[in-house]
This record gives structure tokens, C-alpha cells and sequence, in this order.
């Protein structure tokens, strides 16, 4: 049997979702919030991820150590994530365990949120500050996003900063929680061998309760400030280059053009950017990607090497972006493209990136899209989609920063 949508809406506002397959070995189950880091007050960064961690701390009912075990009695692959798009909390199970796990993680979506929880996980989340601000491609990707966006919230870092997340009072995070974690902003998605109403009735039972509030989001495009700017780091050997530009949204089908164009620009391996740079020794990495968010979108060029050597790599970039345009050729779309469909269909064949597939384009664009569909439109780009959206969305017009060792 073929694989079926199904959709259901409750009283409340919740949205159900369901990709039924009925042929399958497994079934998901994902819940998600349409809430992310460009959704929280500049003074509240970092509240979303922060709070994700707080989900597995235990409800009223519930232990952490309850919420871990049931996981673990149902043989469940589960995790959470958090963007500045969105909030998922996920289970991948066999079958006869799908409702089960879909009550846990329905649980799990009405916290406890402990003041001593509170505390305690206060410090593991400045902990993996600490990290990320070990990691230099991090520290210039969130300086630049946070330059290129800015004084717009999609410049707002998902793990917040130390000042921030110290900052932060539990009662806020509550407050955050009631308003966006509410019925009407949130997603339960499902992929698989399942039976999509007693999934239904299941998710009615639990969820019917949760209030609706109104949580919205503006997604005009915002205008962004592109700059140059150098940082500079006594704990780096290494420098390294990163530019971001504007690229089509979620929302807009030049996004399929823009995959694939960033794809000839900076795909690991063979690319333009790997053999202007990394075949001729002139840096150690290179690489470009386009990413869609709701409303806009954007695409990062990337590279690294000796610090002396950070001008030579700005203006080989530089080269391949104004070159881009009249420099795609036919055979690289074609290899480009088959290797994004085999990946596009073999995550088809599961039922956890099916689920993750259609929560994440339900809570950005609000409605269903087959994976064929998806699939014949990223088949159909032709060079000259690629050469007008290289056009359209120039890279050369960009934020840019370095960072390299102290002097």
C-alpha cells in the first residue's frame, strides 16, 4: 500500500500530521514547537535550548530518571533539538511501542521546571558555552550571523551567551514556556506502520487540555547590515574566513537552485572552492551551503589555513563567486543532483526522516509537501535556475569576517 497523508486538527489548536505506511518496520513520532531562538526577547538567549534540556528533567508525575527508563523500556531512539527555527522532541520506535512513547514525550512537553533543576542545568548549558567557544569556525559563524542580522532576533545565538543564560531567571523561562509552548503552536508528527486514529485519540487525551494562546511569529525578511570585520584569538593557530549573503526562503522555490548552486560553489571534495583552494595547498578547507529559513534565507562560505594566507583565500573566493554565474556546467548539476536525491530518498526510507521531513516543513510553512514532489522539483533546476539565483542572491555582496591569532 502506498504511503498516505494524514492531518487532523483538535479544539485546541494542535495540528497532527502522519505519513502512513503501513508497509514499514517502525514507526515516529516527533512534537514540534514552532519556537526557536528568533523568537525570544534579546535579554532571554538561549531560553529555548535551556528549556529543552529542562523538558528532560521530569514533570509533576515524573521523574528524570522515569523519563530516561520509559525511553529506555521501549527500545526508543529519542532526542531533541533545538534551532532558531523550531523545537523537536522525538522517539523512533518499533510499532507496537508508538503510543507509548507518543504519551512520554506528550508528558515530557508539560515540565516540572524545578527551581533546583533550574540551577543545576544552569551550569551545564554554560559548560557547552564554554565548548563552542573552543570551536573557531563557531565563534566567527555566530559573530558574523550575529553582524549580518543584527538588530533583528535571527541574529540571536540558540545556546544564548554566559551573560544571558547567568542572567536567567527560572520564572522567565516559565513564562516563555506558557506563551510558545501552547496547543496552537505546536505540531505532533508521525511517520510509518502506525494507525493514524488511535494516534489521534491518543494525542486528544493527552494534549486536549493545552491551552491555545495566539504565539506567532513576523517573518518578513529582515534588512541586513553587511560589513567587514576581523577578530583576533591568542588560543588560535590557524585562520579562517567566513562570509554570509541573503538567499531565498522556505518559503520560495529558488531554493531548490540555490541547494544546488552553493553545492558547485563549496561541496566537500569537488567543488569549485576545493580545487581553487585545497587541491592547490592555498587553504586546508573550503566549502559553501545555503540554508532556508522561515521568511529568508542564507548561504555561508567558509574556509581555513595559514594565517599569512588568509588574503590569498579572500581573493581565490572572491575569483569563484564572480565567476560563478556563467561557470556552471551541466555534467556538475547533474552529479550534484543525483547525489542530493539518493540522499533525499534513501532518508525516505525511514520512518524517523520522514517524520523529521514533514514536522520541519508543517511548522515553517504550514503545509504538506510529498517527498516526490520535493524530489521532482529539485530534478528539474537547470543551469540557468542556477546561473539566475547565483545572480539574484549574490554572494559577493556579503557579510565577511576573519579570525586569526592575536598579534
Amino acid at each position: 500500500m502506498a504511503i498516505q497523508f494524514k492531518e487532523k486538527t483538535l479544539s485546541n489548536g494542535l495540528t497532527i500530521i502522519a505519513e502512513v505506511e503501513p508497509a514499514a518496520h517502525s514507526a515516529a513520532v516527533g512534537f514540534f514547537v514552532k519556537t526557536g531562538a528568533r523568537d525570544e526577547d534579546t535579554r532571554l538567549m538561549g531560553v529555548s535550548h535551556f528549556l529543552e534540556h529542562m523538558m528532560f528533567k521530569g514533570t509533576d508525575e515524573l521523574s528524570a530518571d522515569d523519563v530516561n527508563r520509559g525511553f529506555d523500556d521501549l527500545g526508543a531512539r529519542n532526542n531533541a533539538f533545538t534551532s532558531n527555527e523550531m523545537t523537536c522532541f522525538y522517539a523512533h520506535v518499533l510499532p507496537e511501542h508508538l503510543l507509548p512513547a507518543t504519551e512520554l514525550v506528550a508528558k515530557m512537553m508539560r515540565p516540572a521546571l524545578r527551581q533546583d533543576d533550574f540551577d543545576t542545568e544552569k551550569n551545564v548549558i554554560l559548560e557547552e558555552i564554554a565548548m563552542y567557544e573552543d570551536n573557531p569556525f563557531w565563534v566567527l559563524y555566530e559573530e558574523a550571523i550575529d553582524r549580518h542580522y543584527r538588530p533583528h532576533p535571527l541574529r540571536h545565538r540558540v545556546l544564548g551567551t554566559k551573560e544571558s543564560i547567568t542572567d536567567l531567571k527560572r520564572d522567565e523561562m516559565m513564562g516563555y514556556f506558557t506563551q510558545r509552548y501552547s496547543a496552537d503552536n505546536t505540531v505532533v508528527s508521525l511517520a510509518g506502520n502506525l494507525d493514524f486514529d488511535r494516534a489521534c485519540d491518543a494525542v486528544e487525551r493527552l494534549c486536549g487540555d493545552w491551552d491555545r494562546t495566539g504565539a506567532d511569529r513576523d517573518n518578513t525578511a529582515p534588512k541586513v547590515s553587511r560589513e567587514k570585520f576581523e577578530m583576533f584569538d591568542d588560543k588560535v593557530s590557524r585562520g579562517y574566513l567566513l562570509g554570509i549573503a541573503d538567499g531565498p526562503s522556505a518559503q520560495d522555490d529558488r531554493r531548490y537552485a540555490a541547494t544546488l548552486a552553493a553545492q558547485v560553489l563549496g561541496a566537500g571534495g569537488n567543488s569549485r572552492l576545493h580545487w581553487a583552494l585545497v587541491e592547490t595547498g592555498i587553504a586546508e578547507e573550503a566549502m559553501a551551503a545555503f540554508d532556508a529559513h522561515d521568511g529568508c534565507g542564507n548561504t555561508y562560505v567558509y574556509a581555513s589555513g595559514e594565517p599569512d594566507r588568509l588574503a590569498p583565500i579572500a581573493d581565490a573566493i572572491d575569483k569563484e563567486i564572480a565567476e560563478l554565474p556563467g561557470n556552471f556546467e551541466a555534467d556538475d548539476l547533474e552529479r550534484l543532483r543525483s547525489k542530493a536525491l539518493t540522499a533525499a530518498t534513501v532518508g525516505g526510507e525511514k520512518p524517523h526522516d520522514r517524520m523529521q521531513r514533514l514536522g520541519r516543513l508543517w511548522t515553517t510553512i504550514g503545509e504538506y509537501r510529498p517527498l516526490e514532489e520535493e524530489l521532482d522539483k529539485l530534478a528539474a533546476v537547470t543551469v540557468e535556475d542556477c546561473r539566475k539565483v547565483a545572480e539574484e542572491f549574490p554572494l559577493s555582496d556579503a557579510t565577511r569576517g576573519t579570525l586569526r591569532p592575536a598579534p
